[in-house]
């Protein structure tokens, strides 16, 4: 039995040798479908990898009182113009949300551009510089690198110290420690009490390349009119999460001056329901790449057809000679599929190379978390594998009811 197969290997390997240009062909329509699958789902996976590993970070035991919701945020179709959460709004919550075993973080970005200073060196004026408190660090999944992070003297008492994104290391201080030393922003000077963990872009937004200031010592620089802040609670206890953000909707409310009857004019995030949002809509991008794959599959599966329809007709003599010797219906009709599925293999190989080396290629440019996309492999050797089958079907069936004596006489 496994001479015959190795047999029908060899015959099918010297007949895709004897029909190069149009094997090369076919498995590079098989491989153009397989790449479109498995570059898609790499590239959808590494984005989905990236931005719930930013959202995660800040743990499910968290969310955020905004300005706007996350749904008016992204689509930015707004009714109503919601007041900014001003300063006085965070210093009320702070002073009236007690609920028990959580923290409350609050901050502000006081800019975008700003130009940080260490003696003769500089940074180009697009770092961002954030005003926090004590708890800013922990509720948004930070870690630190080097050094310590603000404790609630540094708050309180409007010290001049600040705390560095990594990118800071190898750009402003040129690999020296920067623990203890003292940058410039605006002409203010802020001794460097920590440094913190790489963490990455986000669609072009570097994260790393960023200030945190005491936020009081923020305030007497930015000083812009309507400042929006942010207010994130953690919650120790995941169980108490839904009672907790109930409360801090009543505290806020409450704080707004909000009637029972009025609807909320401030919106509530949690990080997990952004996580589910954005699993949804890869799945969207998923699914998108499913029909176009199979599309693209299913044009490669003609192809295929077709050439072993061909293959038949070119090789009638071959067929009769060997059933004359003896060779079986069924054994004609096992060389065509052993053929046809070697061709599909080959095109599965190709594609799934090429989807690894483009999803690898986008993760790279996007700076986005890459991981190979084992499921879309296997997914593409199943596909390529039932495609072969199903394209040499009906090429084999007709091979094997060719009559010996018919195709012998075959010109």
């Amino acid at each position: 039995m496994f001479g015959l197969l190795r047999e029908n290997i060899r015959i099918a390997l010297d007949s895709i040798r004897t029909q190069l240009l149009r094997t090369i062909l076919t498995v590079l329509i098989i491989g153009i479908g397989v790449f479109a699958l498995v570059m898609i789902l790499s590239a959808v996976k590494s984005l989905e990898n990236t931005i719930t590993g930013d959202f995660a970070s800040m743990g499910s035991n968290t969310f955020s009182l905004q300005r706007y919701d996350f749904e008016i945020q992204r689509s930015g179709e707004r009714e109503k113009v919601n007041p900014v959460i001003s300063y006085r709004d965070i210093k009320q919550f702070e002073d009236t949300y007690n609920f028990p075993l959580t923290k409350t973080a609050v901050s502000f970005t006081g800019t975008v551009g700003a130009e940080v200073k260490y003696e003769s060196n500089k940074t180009d004026p697009e770092v961002q510089v954030l005003g926090v408190n004590e708890n800013y660090i922990d509720n948004s999944g930070l870690k630190l690198q080097l050094g310590r992070e603000f404790n609630v003297f540094d708050i309180g008492n409007n010290n001049n110290v600040c705390v560095l994104g990594s990118d800071f290391l190898k750009g402003l201080f040129k690999d020296e420690n920067p623990i203890d030393k003292t940058i410039s922003i605006r002409g203010a000077k802020f001794k460097v009490i920590g440094v913190l963990e790489e963490k990455g872009s986000t669609f072009g937004n570097n994260q790393d390349l960023r200030v945190l200031l005491p936020i009081q010592s923020a305030r007497s620089i930015f000083t812009q009119p309507n400042i929006n802040y942010n207010i994130s609670v953690m919650v120790d206890n995941a169980e108490m999460l839904d009672i907790a953000q109930e409360e801090a909707i009543i505290t806020f409310r409450n704080i707004r001056g909000l009637s029972p009857l009025e609807e909320s004019n401030f919106g509530m995030v949690r990080s997990d329901d952004l996580i589910n949002r954005i699993t949804s809509i890869t799945g969207y991008l998923e699914a998108a790449a499913w029909i176009i794959s199979i599309i693209t599959i299913f044009g490669s599966s003609i192809a295929l057809m077709n050439i072993m329809l061909v293959s038949v007709t070119e090789r009638t003599r071959e067929i009769g000679v060997r059933k004359s010797l003896g060779a079986k219906s069924k054994t004609i009709a096992n060389q065509f599929i052993i053929e046809t599925v070697l061709i599909g293999q080959l095109g599965g190989l190709l594609g799934i190379f090429l989807g690894i080396v483009g999803g690898y290629l986008f993760a790279l440019a996007l700076k986005f978390d890459y991981s190979l996309p084992w499921a879309a492999m296997i997914a593409a050797t199943i596909i390529s594998f039932v495609v072969a089958v199903i394209a040499g079907s009906y090429p084999a069936a007709k091979a094997a009811k060719l009559d010996p004596i018919e195709s012998l006489r075959y010109e």
